[in-house]
């Protein structure tokens, strides 16, 4: 039922009870459209703390003090986190920075303030984990959760570090957040979530019922939070249609408005990490107006996932990277479609600057090229997939020890990935997994008498990464 629709009828209803009603109570059903409240350290009120319903956005007065007008869709009101301040988590580690608002025309929130500086931290990107039963569950607690904790691990018992997962938690089981949950708490830091599209409640109406079930276990599907220097915006561009299993990417317009509100307390110059499920710039119908909200912002980055490949993009000055999947090839094989490793996005934020890599599961950080040798008449093919490649990149090759120049771009098929997933029957237990064409492969030919092919991939922050192959 609407607010609105609820509040007209209590007073229809209620009748010769109103004078039976404290003066306050009666107040806070007449008032239900207002909520009020109060963000404090415990002691102290805090000021410019940004609140939300998903629709308007309001931020707190010098003595923490808000008041917002509430939508009549309202269900949550979330708290953006302010820099310099704890997450507020439960069940081990799932973001709780909202509360339901159903019947609430008042609540207060207390933040604690960090105890060291969160201009420096990091993040980890988790992209379709997508467990479907007991065995997937399995495979993600005894590989994927692990390495995730020992990455976690190495950046020191100090570091500050968060993950978000952006959409594909499980496949279509819901019951299986519960796993997920349990996931997060084993990687023991502050976790945010991502609606994806087997994240739905299918057959239950359209659109707007059809993250029910997300809702109950995360809360809202679209809102941000801070931490230093930089914004983060969760959203939801999974638009159900309202037949079985049937969606585009869409970002709504009432997110839209939302994020131009929410953005207008951000400055320009701010480090801005927008997270969605579906690819926003290719695969999101209206993206244009998503960028357009953008325009003047200087250091925007968009993670999302959906693909199970690993590819990043630079449009309309945005820097979109689409990650690899946790799960792979839906846990059939140690790599994606493409070739890339099953794994997860690593993030460092200082100040406004960002810094990444793709780890692989299982890999040690610096495998961040596969290749393979194919034997030809009369000379071998080379073919090298670096797959968190991007346009700063630089790929050279070595012949017997001899630097060649720049390795050539291509874009084709991963060779292993041809052999584990190429045709029907491949993997046996889901064969509908194909190899993807993508282009961060690198290939050459080379004499017969070559008898060691050398790559050295430096990226855009200087690292180098070395793979050698004996032919």
């Amino acid at each position: 039922m609407k607010r609105r629709e609820f509040v007209k009828g209590f007073g229809l209803l209620a009748g010769g009870m109103v004078i039976s009603l404290k003066l306050n109570a009666f107040d806070r059903f007449l008032n239900a459209d207002t909520l009020k409240g109060r963000v404090t350290d415990g002691k102290q009120g805090i000021a410019n703390v940004i609140l939300s319903d998903g629709f308007e956005v309001v931020q707190t007065n010098k003595d923490g003090y808000y008041t917002i007008r509430l939508n009549e869709k309202s269900e949550f009101l979330f708290l953006s986190t302010p820099s310099g301040y704890e997450f507020k988590v439960d069940n081990g580690s799932i973001n709780r920075q909202y509360e339901n608002i159903a019947g609430v025309n008042e609540f207060d929130f207390t933040l604690k303030k960090l105890n060291k500086d969160d201009n420096k931290h990091y993040f980890i990107i988790w992209a379709d984990p997508q467990v479907k039963n007991k065995k997937d569950v399995e495979q993600m607690m005894a590989t994927s959760v692990p390495d995730t904790r020992k990455v976690v691990e190495s950046l020191g018992k100090d570091a500050l570090v968060h993950g978000i997962g952006v959409g594909d938690l499980v496949w279509d089981n819901l019951p299986l957040f519960e796993s997920y949950n349990k996931a997060v708490a084993e990687m023991g830091i502050p976790f945010f979530q991502c609606l994806g599209n087997h994240d739905m409640d299918y057959r239950q109406g359209g659109d707007e019922t059809s993250d029910r079930t997300f809702k109950k276990y995360f809360g809202p599907t679209y809102y941000s939070f801070n931490r230093g220097k930089a914004h983060y915006i969760v959203l939801d561009d999974v638009r159900y249609l309202g037949t079985e299993r049937n969606y585009d990417g869409y970002i709504t317009e009432e997110q839209l408005a939302w994020m131009e509100k929410d953005l207008k307390f951000v400055d320009k110059n701010a480090l801005v990490i927008v997270n969605a499920h579906i690819p926003i710039h290719n695969s999101v119908k209206n993206n244009k107006d998503f960028y357009k909200l953008f325009k003047g912002y200087k250091n925007v980055h968009v993670m999302s996932g959906h693909t199970h490949y690993n590819r990043n993009v630079i449009k309309e000055g945005v820097f979109e990277h689409n990650h690899g999947a946790v799960c792979g090839a839906w846990w059939t094989g140690p790599i994606c479609e493409d070739g890339t490793p099953r794994g997860y996005g690593v993030y460092e934020v200082n100040g406004n600057e960002l810094k990444w890599y793709y780890k692989g599961t299982g890999q040690e950080r610096t495998y961040q090229i596969s290749l393979d040798v194919e034997k030809l008449t009369g000379n071998n093919r080379i073919i090298a997939n670096v797959w968190n490649y991007d346009p700063q990149w630089k790929i050279e090759y070595y012949l017997d020890g001899k630097l060649m120049g720049n390795m050539p771009q291509q874009k084709g098929y991963d060779p292993e990935a041809v052999r584990l997933y190429k045709g029907p029957e491949l993997p046996a237990s889901r064969g509908f997994a194909e190899p993807k064409s993508t282009d961060h492969l690198f290939m050459v030919h080379c004499g017969p008498e070559v008898k060691e092919i050398k790559v050295v991939a430096t990226d855009r922050f200087g690292e180098k990464f070395v793979a050698t192959k004996n032919i």
